[in-house]
């Protein structure tokens, strides 16, 4: 074909074409995050065509180079989740609809129809952001869960625990039997004191800080890993109670 034939073919300005970043911004800005989720961006050849030769050396070459982009591909997904706020886009309202169940929208389908690693770090910051939005209350379950255990494990901790509720609970008892907060405010500020110093004996003595941050060390852990792998479903398959808005007409 003849340079004047090639550049008699010029874009038709009609044509229905959407920038990526435009299509992205709109299926982000409509719910679709599913479809985004799901567009993996396609593989790039580890070399050339015009490198096929029957050189010996050439196979060898060409796969320690597709290891090592796979290896910066994970290395650079990992950084972005290790420096990622996953509660960034979590407000009140997520934490008050249902609790989503846990074993059609929490877990899903068991394989690699419901988990995979995200390819790229924005699929990585999509899933994690997302996936705690949608089962922030499941999180939250699992960390009472992952508490109560760790509770259990270490009994020394689950004593300081209820030793500290003992006293908290008396300087209670004993502020509103003998009326201390009107008779003797200053008795009351003593007592108060002595509950904070006890309390903070017992916590040091029982380790019970290592408790907490042991718990919430493996908890957030656990949430990082479902949140990242869990790949993105419908809306209306994670919300009941939005279940087929999208398929309802709008009215005026």
């Amino acid at each position: 074909m003849s340079p004047s034939s090639s550049s008699s073919f010029k874009p038709n300005p009609l044509s229905l074409s959407v920038p990526d970043p435009a299509l992205d911004r709109w299926l982000r800005d409509s719910g679709y995050l599913d479809v985004l989720d799901s567009s993996a961006p396609a593989p790039s050849s580890a070399a050339p065509a015009t490198s096929r030769t029957s050189s010996p050396f050439a196979a060898p070459a060409s796969a320690s180079s597709g290891a090592a982009a796979d290896f910066l591909a994970f290395a650079r997904t990992l950084a972005s989740l290790l420096a990622l706020n996953p509660f960034a886009r979590l407000s009140t309202a997520d934490l008050a609809v249902p609790t989503p169940s846990w074993s059609l929208a929490f877990l899903g389908p068991p394989g690699a129809a419901s988990y995979s690693w995200p390819p790229t770090p924005t699929q990585a910051r999509l899933r994690v952001q997302e996936n705690v939005r949608r089962y922030a209350r499941n999180y939250a379950a699992l960390s009472i869960v992952v508490f109560a255990c760790c509770l259990y494990r270490m009994p020394m901790a689950l004593l300081g625990m209820l030793a500290s509720l003992a006293v908290w609970e008396s300087v209670r008892y004993c502020r509103e039997r003998w009326g201390l907060a009107t008779r003797a405010p200053g008795v009351g500020q003593a007592l108060l004191h002595c509950a904070q110093i006890a309390t903070a004996i017992l916590l040091y003595v029982c380790n019970l800080q290592f408790t907490l941050v042991y718990a919430i060390g493996l908890s957030y852990t656990v949430m990082m890993l479902h949140a990242s792998l869990r790949k993105l479903t419908p809306s209306s398959l994670s919300d009941p109670v939005n279940k087929d808005r999208r398929a309802q007409p709008r009215r005026s």
